[in-house]
């Protein structure tokens, strides 16, 4: 395992993180029993995994409860836990700043931690990421001058969303959108190393499509029927384009691992996994390395071939 800065006050940071949305009780992924979670959880330590994500809305609370049962009794010191706010754990959405304390308090409380590396808000509507028009950023602060956060920022999909934020807040965390499919995000890349914000990658998979599981046949439910059939055919031919760039000599979820992880503002990806499994393959990636060519193949790729289809997530 290799390890990058995130947050200043914090530990490196492994540049393969949990996600822990699947750890909660039905969060839309394949129902984990908590035996199997608790696994989840030590396998990733043993692997040399350092950094958890989680929110409050991830099984509706269970995800951080979870999460801080497997992790009771672990040096404090040793890892980083990230949470969010804005998603509740009765499954609704409360970005007043007002609530940000509240929720903050809840999951401590479910963590069983005093204090958490970062705070982020959770996906939110653009209007809340101005630092000059919205109360969130002082309360934030006056977390930090506390001890219960040591960095705040946001989960984010588009680079407009990440340069209204860095220019108008001191945060110093984003989560950001971006895989081989969705490479708008890398416009803020540069914007983020200028002003040492830590980049968090997610969906590195771009939903599972990037695992090359997925094709023209492919049916889906939950989550992820929110594809229509002209979605699932236009994503099925990128696919095959991709691995035909590619080549043999690497597999299409290496590659979408590796290719994150090459930019030096990326501190950290995190690949869902549902199983140990799953958890090895994406582990396996980082054992090997990804030529600079290849990178600059897939960013041709994205801008000739992609860009312009705007695909949906």
């Amino acid at each position: 395992m290799r390890y990058n800065k995130l947050i200043k006050s914090s530990p490196l940071v492994s540049e393969i993180g949990l996600g822990a949305w699947q750890l909660g009780i039905n969060s839309g992924w394949k129902s984990l029993s908590e035996k199997e979670a608790m696994e989840m959880v030590y396998k990733s330590l043993e692997s040399g995994i350092n950094f958890f994500d989680t929110a409050p809305d991830y099984g509706l609370g269970t995800s951080e409860l979870r999460l801080g049962k497997a992790l009771k009794g672990i040096d404090r010191d040793s890892i980083l836990i990230n949470t969010k706010f804005g998603h509740t754990t009765s499954g609704q959405t409360n970005y007043h700043s007002n609530y940000i304390r509240e929720s903050l308090e809840g999951s401590l409380k479910r963590l069983g931690f005093d204090y958490v590396d970062s705070l982020i808000i959770h996906n939110p509507p653009i209007q809340y990421l101005d630092g000059n028009k919205n109360a969130h950023y002082e309360i934030l602060e006056k977390l930090k001058d506390e001890g219960k956060i040591k960095a705040y920022g946001a989960s984010l999909d588009t680079y407009e969303e990440m340069k209204l934020l860095m220019d108008t807040t001191n945060s110093k965390v984003i989560e950001v959108f971006f895989n081989i499919l969705h490479q708008d995000t890398l416009r803020g890349f540069n914007l983020a190393i200028e002003k040492e914000v830590g980049i968090i990658v997610k969906i590195p998979f771009d939903s599972g499509w990037l695992t090359g599981k997925y094709d023209e046949n492919s049916l889906f439910d939950g989550v992820r029927s929110r594809w229509s059939a002209e979605d699932i055919m236009i994503r099925a031919g990128l696919v095959k384009s991709l691995k035909q760039i590619i080549g043999d000599e690497m597999n299409l979820s290496q590659t979408a691992i590796l290719f994150c992880l090459s930019y030096n503002a990326v501190s950290t990806v995190i690949p869902g996994n549902v199983s140990i499994s799953q958890l090895e393959s994406n582990l396996v990636s980082i054992k090997n390395s990804i030529p600079p060519e290849l990178v600059n193949k897939l960013e041709r790729f994205y801008h000739e071939e992609v860009k312009e289809l705007n695909l949906p997530w």
